[in-house]
């Protein structure tokens, strides 16, 4: 295998001046199905690299356990692209952002209240160690130097948009050298002062990440590095969209001269996204400048490669580009995917969520309400449940932390939303001597933050006060429900016959998606407002039809198989309708 240098002007393969025409898909994103597919779509876009993030919260959901199977398999997935000629570039963060779940950190890194993360604390490091130990054992063997595809490896992550800590990133590189990583390193970082300070280290190669004007963020790089080749490391073709936001946009020249002007200029790129694909289950991260901004199950990005896998007119005009610049013509030969829609899925089951919680987990009694990392609850619900007696008058429900949206039940009865930064309802409380009501909350976890200084972003409801008085004595339940590769635990709660009711409150619903040949479909909630989808047991993630903008859900057709198919429906606010649709074209907004 070739391996991958440079001088002060230009990449080198094996001694020969090199452009790196890189795009980026993330495994974790995408069905192990659909792998080949991607990859060779991005081979015969002219594409020579594949670049990934990985997901140390994937691969790490409970601490000292550790999972490189099915969808997580990143050695195939690289091996996969090595077996089609392409050279791979990985980002192992440990702190990746890409709009993940805690920008890729495990939730369990918060239980530890005491340990700031991203800086050179031997804690943290001692547990950045232990994962990538087990990360290079699966693909330490596929570094270039040792025969394999993995031409370069980067070291953290835009880190310079956070901290200046040189001398964790020092150690970070340290940590790869021990392990046997002597492939190229490299940081990326924004092109601008602040952040090319903070997050380079010398003796190492530095790339820069930016959406447009390349040769205004080439200059700026090369004040800090005039001899070393440029790179554009993040190359943003498009954009990630939030809830209660517009779906994003480009138009394909806006994307595709400034990659022209690069190549024409002698740089080398990094498409990201090359193919976006979903944030399946409750792995979308957020923002949080002065808004809490979750991001939408989504991440088609505006990418080359649309949600669904499917060649856009980005992909030949890029495909065009590239083939102007090396004089080759590739051969297209992968094919679109089938798409079908199913027609009417009825929900003729129903069960409230309140009724079926000391089925999904252990309530556990404590004074004070807790955070759901406290009780090892890193995504999805937790039910906080006390009673409250009277006499009591005029009292308001209030928080002191609510992370991130609650559905608050007096004896049963759904009262109100609430919502971070969006929705404050006013619920008040009115008992008289001797009265008593049953209280539930039930929290959601809507992705906790993955950039910036309020990543420490732990969720769950804290300081649960009526009036100006806090409320003890609370019993707090987090709710098991399937992500991806998790047991099925939803298929055989106690469903009742929901034909004819109306569809009130937090409830689980449960039909029949018919199928004759199994293809991508897209699933539509018209009529429901906010929750989450399973079908065959597997998390396709979350929907909001109030907030927009993506109203279906994408569905793989490898989820499926011919005949009946289970669909449940975690809804939130109470449906209008007890019905979905299975439609063959995606609405993104």
């Amino acid at each position: 295998m070739a391996i991958i240098s440079y001088d002060n002007k230009n990449f080198l393969m094996d001694g020969k001046p090199y452009t790196i025409l890189s795009g980026a898909m993330h495994y974790f994103r995408i069905p192990r199905e659909y792998w080949l597919d991607r990859l060779t779509k991005l081979k015969e876009c002219g594409f020579n690299t594949l670049e990934t993030y990985t997901c140390w919260n994937l691969h790490e959901r409970v601490e000292g356990q550790f999972n490189f199977t099915g969808m997580l398999d990143i050695a195939a997935y690289i091996r996969m692209a090595g077996e089609l000629g392409l050279n791979v570039i990985v980002r192992p963060g440990p702190y990746i952002c890409s709009e993940w779940e805690f920008g890729g950190l495990p939730a369990w890194l918060l239980k530890y209240e005491k340990m700031p993360i991203r800086c050179n604390d031997p804690v943290y490091l001692s547990k950045v160690r232990r994962y990538y130990e087990a990360l290079f054992d699966q693909i330490g063997p596929l570094l270039s130097t040792k025969g394999g595809p993995i031409q370069m490896v980067q070291i953290e992550n835009e880190y310079g948009s956070y901290g200046n800590d040189h001398d964790y990133m020092q150690a970070v590189a340290d940590i790869y050298r021990d392990l046997g990583v002597d492939c190229c390193l490299f940081t990326s970082d924004g092109a601008c002062d602040w952040m090319l300070n903070g997050g380079t280290l010398p003796q190492y190669l530095s790339v820069a990440n930016f959406g447009s004007n390349p040769r205004g963020n080439f200059k700026v790089l090369k004040q800090y590095r005039p001899d070393e080749p440029c790179m554009c490391g993040e190359y943003w073709c498009g954009w990630f969209d939030h809830w209660y936001e517009e779906h994003h946009v480009r138009e394909v020249d806006d994307m595709v001269n400034p990659f022209k002007e690069m190549l024409a200029d002698g740089a080398s790129c990094n498409y990201y996204m090359f193919h976006g694909g979903t944030n399946f289950g409750w792995m979308n991260g957020a923002n949080h400048t002065d808004v809490y901004q979750p991001t939408i199950t989504s991440y088609d990005y505006n990418a080359i490669l649309s949600e669904a896998g499917d060649r856009t007119p980005a992909y030949y005009a890029v495909r065009n580009a590239i083939r102007d610049f090396t004089g080759v013509e590739t051969v297209l030969t992968a094919s679109e995917s089938a798409k079908a829609g199913y027609g009417e899925v009825k929900f003729e089951k129903s069960v409230g969520v309140l009724d079926v919680a000391s089925l999904l987990g252990k309530a556990v009694k404590v004074p004070a309400p807790v955070y759901q990392e406290e009780l090892d609850q890193n995504f999805g619900f937790t039910l906080y449940s006390t009673v409250v007696k009277g006499p009591i008058s005029g009292t308001r429900l209030t928080f002191d932390v609510l992370h991130d949206r609650a559905a608050v039940y007096f004896d049963g009865k759904l009262m109100g939303i609430f919502e971070r930064d969006r929705r404050n309802p006013e619920i008040v409380l009115n008992l008289q001597v001797g009265d008593a009501i049953k209280v539930d909350i039930l929290v959601e976890n809507m992705g906790r933050v993955n950039y910036g200084p309020r990543m420490r972003d732990r969720k769950g409801a804290v300081g649960i006060r009526f009036g100006q008085q806090y409320h003890f004595g609370w019993e707090v339940t987090p709710l098991t429900m399937p992500q991806f590769d998790e047991p099925n635990n939803l298929t055989d709660l106690p469903y009742a016959d929901g034909a004819e009711k109306t569809f009130e409150g937090s409830l689980f619903l449960k039909g029949t998606m018919t199928v004759d040949t199994p293809a991508d479909t897209f699933i539509r909630l018209d009529g429901f407002h906010h929750g989450c989808v399973w079908v065959n047991g597997f998390h396709l993630g979350r929907y909001y039809n109030d907030a927009g903008p993506q109203k279906t859900m994408y569905c793989p057709g490898i989820l499926l198989k011919a005949g009946a198919n289970e669909v449940i429906v975690l809804e939130m606010d109470g449906a209008e309708n007890g019905t979905v649709l299975s439609v063959d074209t995606p609405d993104l907004g």
